[in-house]
């Protein structure tokens, strides 16, 4: 007999959110759905591990995670020269 399982409905999630889940599931080549089943499984073993600080729970999360895309965190060029620094 296979297993019972229950759906949960998400509203309110803002755009930007929604969009930054989108690319994250597509970067593990997973659905959003699977993408979020996989986030809340973290959540729920560190919990029950007795880790459930937001630092440990957030790292679990973003665990897998490949680091910042290319439009998620820029660094930009400076212009001119370097100056030195008078500290006196």
């Amino acid at each position: 007999m296979a297993e019972e399982t229950r759906a949960v409905y998400l509203r309110g999630l803002d755009p930007e959110t929604y969009k930054w889940l989108k690319v994250r599931a597509a970067r593990h080549e997973r659905s959003m759905q699977a993408e979020l089943r996989a986030m809340i499984l973290r959540i729920k073993d560190a919990d029950e591990a007795g880790d459930s600080s937001a630092e440990a729970m957030f790292e679990r999360i973003m665990g897998d995670s490949e680091g910042f895309g290319e439009d998620e965190f820029v660094i930009p060029r400076r212009k001119g020269r370097f100056r030195p620094v008078d500290f006196g």
